[in-house]
């Protein structure tokens, strides 16, 4: 004897996943795909279309609990009635919308001239925030690439929207060097690579010991300017950092 489903337990089964916070979803997708999901990761691929706009009331819910904790009257202060809305779109929608959109479109062409000479790229002004206390990191970034006959050309706007978006996360500068040269010998595959960045970190200017006047410098060198002094003295010769 056949027996009908009853659509009362169906409701009650389907219930928790309606309730569930948007974030513990895409959680759970990328815990299943065995990812990572650090603060420096991009997650892009694990947010389903309108997630990112729940992803925003969520957050935005969130961080009215921390002003509330904060004991900050909200509901009468007129500047900040609205500021845990303005922080949500804040962190999602700019300074790290790094994590939650995919890569910047890039048209590549093929090295029709053969061109193998040094070219540099920069200074591009770059943004970002330490994953230590969430504060500003900005500065500059200069870019020196020696292709070889098989190389991509890419435009030089995309440089910079390469860098926009692997800088808009929250993370340490040492790594966010290291993410960007990996992205740019895949993107064009020359024979080598060269990224130095100067910036100021207000973690140590607006907080800690409060040094306003302080950067933090740091390289990345692959492929021939490794290996050819030479060549990675010309490359730093000829990028004019400020203080120099």
């Amino acid at each position: 004897m056949l027996m009908k489903a009853d659509p009362s337990s169906q409701l009650t089964q389907a219930a928790p996943d309606e309730g569930t916070p948007v974030s513990v979803k895409i959680r759970e997708r990328i815990q299943q795909a065995k990812k990572r999901f650090h603060s420096n990761d991009n997650i892009a691929e694990f947010i389903e279309p309108g997630e990112l706009e729940l992803l925003l009331d969520e957050v935005e819910s969130k961080m009215q609990t921390v002003l509330d904790s904060m004991v900050i009257d909200t509901a009468s202060d007129h500047n900040t009635s609205n500021t845990a809305r303005r922080v949500a779109k804040m962190y999602l929608n700019e300074v790290f919308r790094g994590r939650y959109v995919k890569a910047p479109p890039m048209t590549e062409f093929p090295n029709a001239e053969h061109l193998n000479e040094l070219m540099i790229v920069g200074p591009i002004t770059v943004r970002s925030a330490c994953s230590h206390h969430f504060c500003p990191v900005i500065g500059k970034l200069w870019i020196g690439v020696m292709p070889n006959e098989h190389t991509n050309v890419i435009g030089l706007s995309k440089y910079a929207r390469l860098a926009e978006w692997i800088m808009g996360r929250p993370q340490i500068q040492e790594e966010a060097v290291v993410q960007l040269a990996d992205l740019i010998m895949e993107k064009t595959q020359p024979d080598g690579l060269a990224v130095v960045m100067e910036a100021s970190h207000y973690c140590m200017a607006w907080r800690g010991v409060k040094d306003m006047d302080s950067k933090m410098i740091n390289s990345v060198m692959r492929g021939v300017f490794l290996k050819d002094a030479a060549l990675r003295r010309e490359f730093l010769a000829l990028i004019p950092r400020q203080g120099q």
